[in-house]
């Protein structure tokens, strides 16, 4: 009977430690800031809940609770030290919102907004991009220089989360990003296509010699390693940011959201030259 015991602890521990991983994989997420939650509730996005600071004024909280009325949002009232401790920041700007559900596109999706736009696919790929604030900016640029889309893993990455959201500047409810489960097995599927897939790195062409006026893919590392080598291997070519003679002792490579910026804007001034 003991054995029976045992064998069934054991088999209950490895069911928990089985599901573990998907129960601690969240579909809700709280965003804060003016900005990033006046774009979420303007995106038509799943929104439960709008908290404001019991001492914001009557008018914008009045603007807050309009938004929030017209996307069924409940809307509550809170001091301003439980607001920073729900947001883990005193960063609030005296709103957040509970967003229901983060909806992650498909990979197809990114080509259909390409699709529809009638331009030529332009997506941006991060490969174990762990610091949200840099996957926010990486977002707000992809946005702002006219990408379809940002591919991100399942794991080995961040998600999207307040802080990406806020870093984004609410981008991220706008721009359509997909989560994968095998970031190499995208970057097959894109190049499938005929999308020239581009990888920042050290050691690749420099990039006032390298065209990204067609159809291209940017694949962006993480902040220690860079891209891993797999994904190295399956990108078409890489691209580096040229820095300043001299400058680089101790100091060998942008900030990949600052590398983001840079790539992205020479895509959309490229294009825009063709126009």
């Amino acid at each position: 009977m003991a054995d029976f015991t045992s064998q069934m602890e054991d088999a209950m521990e490895r069911f928990a430690r089985e599901q573990a991983p998907e129960r601690a994989e969240r579909t809700d997420t709280l965003v804060w800031g003016k900005n990033a939650v006046t774009e979420l509730l303007k995106s038509g996005g799943a929104v439960d809940t709008v908290y404001l600071t019991d001492t914001m004024p009557q008018a914008v909280a009045g603007y807050y609770t309009a938004l929030a009325k017209e996307c069924g949002a409940v809307v509550k009232r809170v001091p301003g030290n439980k607001l920073q401790k729900m947001c883990g920041t005193p960063d609030h700007q005296g709103v957040a919102a509970r967003a229901a559900e983060v909806e992650y596109a498909a990979l197809d999706d990114l080509f259909r907004a390409a699709e529809a736009r009638g331009e030529q696919p332009f997506l941006v790929l991060c490969d174990g991009v762990e610091d949200p604030h840099n996957l926010g900016a990486i977002v707000r640029s992809a946005y702002l220089c006219g990408a379809h889309g940002v591919v991100i893993p399942k794991r080995g990455g961040v998600g999207v989360t307040g802080t990406v959201m806020k870093a984004s500047a609410g981008a991220a409810a706008r721009l359509p990003i997909a989560r994968v489960s095998n970031l190499a097995q995208a970057i097959r599927t894109i190049k499938e296509r005929n999308i020239f897939v581009y990888c920042a790195d050290l050691g690749g062409a420099p990039l006032a010699k390298t065209d990204l006026s067609g159809p291209v893919a940017l694949v962006l590392g993480s902040e220690g390693g860079g891209p891993g080598a797999l994904t190295r291997k399956l990108c078409d070519a890489a691209v580096t940011l040229e820095m300043a003679p001299g400058q680089a002792t101790g100091v060998d490579s942008y900030n990949v959201s600052v590398a983001a910026g840079i790539l992205c804007y020479d895509v959309m001034r490229r294009r825009l030259a063709k126009k």
